[in-house]
Order: structure tokens, then sequence, then C-alpha cells
């Protein structure tokens, strides 16, 4: 069974606010066997939805559509639907009394009349009650391929809520046993997405045929997912089915996977470090706290992360941290040596198993000669400065990219180190 999404509402188009409901309609979706194969925004425009809505009912089963569906002149998936069956609107007496019952309940006297437009339906669809909100749902059938139309409201609450009560157990009927899908994400760090594709792409070609399991990548901020995805009679099926691409692809790209499905690289290192018994500190410069903020994003990263200075003028490396003043003066802030010194003052400072520094140019500008984009991760463990390690890395992009790129990169190292895995 084929699925579409049309998500309605201007504020889409505008940036406003992202697509969310979708995301989670297509993981919803997929747990009960349905393959989304489009998701479609569009404006708040009688016009436009009625064709968006149609094109979709030529292609698909069924057709989602959240948004558009409250009491204002701006909601107009009602509409749009009745002009797209061909059917008049019509004012339904149970929906008008749920409407006047709610606000009731709620103590109100003061009923706004435009409220009224949620009482109303085209011709011929069903009401899916709203448990989660006023706006009810509606069910309606169009289109060559006898297509189902579900619209929803656009509140994530009340989309989910009617989905879960109307929607998913009518889909579930329908699809019939034998349609489960899963997926399985593979999260990398350190690795470009085309490192990634190319490392598994005797793997990839040798899915083509069956098209079953898929393989999909998914890069964002200096970290690409892996996406396996299977379609099997149950789900246990489909979780050996996964397991065996997930094995072969674990195979291919070593150690650069970090984590899977909703494992996030600081939650990572919170673990690595509580298993070995480990605390860590962070001094930086060029991240401003970004790092110190990842590390205790944790829950119970208390236990793990005993705090850090963020040193962004020259001479609080020295004042807080201990960096030798004569080093500075020598060498300058943006240096491995100064780097590792940053990282030893925060090990010894905090009082913690390991201590981690960050140095080096965000932009715009050059500084000290360097160029922008230099930059220097220490890590100094409980053997001291002597046996810190520094590595150095020039990154691309604007100054929050370059930033943002100097905490994964951190993280990983802090990954590696702990982990016993050698460094990139």
């Amino acid at each position: 069974m084929k699925a579409e999404i049309v998500a309605v509402g201007t504020e889409l188009l505008l940036g406003d606010i992202v697509n969310g409901n979708a995301a989670w309609l297509g993981r919803e979706l997929a747990d009960v066997g349905v393959d989304v194969d489009m998701t479609v925004a569009v404006g708040d425009n009688i016009g436009r939805i009625a064709a968006a809505v149609g094109a979709a009912c030529e292609r698909a089963d069924v057709v989602l559509v959240t948004g558009g569906l409250g009491p204002t002149q701006d909601d107009l998936t009602r509409e749009a639907l009745a002009e797209l069956v061909g059917v008049p609107l019509i004012r339904d007496p149970e929906l008008e009394a749920a409407l006047l019952r709610r606000y009731e309940a709620a103590g109100r006297t003061d009923f706004p009349a435009n409220n009224l437009r949620m009482a109303e339906r085209p011709e011929g669809a069903t009401a899916l009650p709203n448990p989660a909100g006023t706006a009810p749902g509606l069910r309606i059938e169009f289109g060559p391929r006898g297509a189902v139309v579900y619209a929803m409201p656009g509140v994530p609450r009340e989309m989910h809520e009617i989905f879960d009560r109307w929607v998913r157990p009518e889909l579930t009927q329908r699809a019939g046993p034998g349609t489960t899908l899963l997926s399985r994400v593979l999260r990398t760090v350190g690795i470009w997405e085309s490192e990634v594709a190319r490392a598994l792409a005797d793997l990839d070609r040798e899915l083509e045929a069956s098209r079953n399991p898929t393989i999909a990548y998914l890069a964002s901020e200096g970290q690409t997912r892996v996406r396996i995805t299977a379609k099997a009679v149950d789900a246990a099926t489909a979780r050996e089915q996964i397991a065996a691409v997930e094995r072969r692809a674990r195979a291919a790209l070593g150690d650069v996977v970090y984590g899977v499905d909703d494992d996030r690289l600081e939650g990572v290192v919170h673990r690595l470090l509580l298993d070995a018994s480990a605390t860590i500190a962070t001094a930086e410069s060029l991240t401003g706290g970004l790092l110190g903020a990842a590390l205790s994003a944790t829950p119970g990263s208390s236990s793990t992360y005993r705090g850090g200075a963020v040193l962004y003028a020259t001479e609080t490396k020295s004042d807080v941290v201990g960096v030798a003043p004569a080093l500075l003066a020598e060498r300058g802030p943006i240096d491995p040596d100064v780097a590792v010194a940053m990282a030893d003052g925060a090990r010894l400072t905090f009082g913690a198993t390991y201590g981690i520094a960050t140095t080096g140019v965000a932009g715009p500008a050059e500084q000290d000669g360097k160029p922008v984009g230099t930059v220097y991760v220490a890590l100094v463990g409980p053997d001291g400065a002597a046996a810190g390690t520094v590595q150095a890395f020039r990154f691309s992009g604007d100054r929050d990219g370059i930033r943002r790129a100097t905490v994964l990169t951190a993280l990983d190292i802090v990954r590696r180190r702990i982990g016993g895995l050698p460094p990139r």
C-alpha cells in the first residue's frame, strides 16, 4: 500500500516551522507496512490544496493531509476537499453539539461564531473525533484508485491522537498481514557521506536487484547515518534481514560507527566514561562552552563531567587553568602545546581523570598568522601532560560550522581514547 502526505500551511513554505508532522507520520506508517512515496507542502489556498490532494490521489492508495482544519479564515482544508470531490460543505449537528459541549465543560460562555466552521464537513465525508482538541479530522474517498484521504489537524498532539485512534487501526487492517516495515540506523562520525557510500558500494549494488533490504544515506552536521530498511512478513523476519546487512555494513565501515538508531555521540561518550569509572573536564577557547554543553547534555552526566572553563581571553588560560605565561608569550594561544597545557590544567583544576581542550581560529579573519579553520584538540589523561595527545585539523565553513565540527571531533577523540580505538 502506497501513501503520500500533504502538509498544509503557508508557514511551512516560509520556513516559520519545520514539517515535523511528515517525519512523524513517515515513521508511524512504516510501522504498519505502508510505504510513503512522496511528501509535499502547500500554502493556504483552496485551489492549490485541492490540486495537491487530487494529484496525490491519482498515485497513492492513502493520502494523509495535515493542517488547515482550525477555525480561522486561513484554515481551508475542508473547503479544498469539498471542491476536489465536487460536493458542498454541510454543517454536522453532532459536530456542532460536541463543540458546544466542550466549551460548556470548560466553563466558557463566549463561544466564537467562527468556531462553527469546525463543525462543517464535505458531504459524504466521515468526521474523525478529536480527543485532544476541537477540530475533528475527516475521512473521504476520491479518485480513480479509490484513494482514502485522511485529513488531520496540524497541531502535533491532536494529529497524533486522531492518527492513533482512527487512522492507524484502519490502515493496519487494510495492509493486512505480511507488511511489516522496519529500519535500523547506523551512526557514523568523522567520515564524509561520499566516503560512507564508497565503503558500502559493493553491498549497495548487491541489494539493488531485490530492493529489500535497502540502504539510504543521511548526512547532517558532520555525521552520516546509514539507514537499513527491510520489508517482511513479520517483524522477526525483517530484523533478521536487517541484521545480515548491518553485519556487512559494520565490517565495511569499521570504527567510524559509534552507535545506532537514537544514539547520540555525547551519550556514547558518557556511557564509556561511566563504564571506565572515569571523569572528564574541559578547557575551551574556540568552542566557547559548546563542548561542555554537549558533555553535560546526557541525563546523569554529572557523574562523568566534572566541569569546564571557557578561556577566550589569552590571560585566562594562565589565570584559570595554569598555562605557563612564558609558553603563551612564546607560542600564542593557538598552538598545540598550549592546547595540551589547557587540557592538563582543566584535568587538575576540576579533579578529573581526563582533560580535553580546544583552541583555534573560527573566523571570520585569521589570527596570529593562522588561517580560519585551524583547530587543535588536546586530550590529557591520568599520566599527565607529558603523555597527552594533540591533533591538528583544518575545517572549512562558517564560524558556527567550524565550532560544531570541533565539538564533534573532540567527542570522537574521547570516544576513541576511552574505547581503546586508534585515533583517526
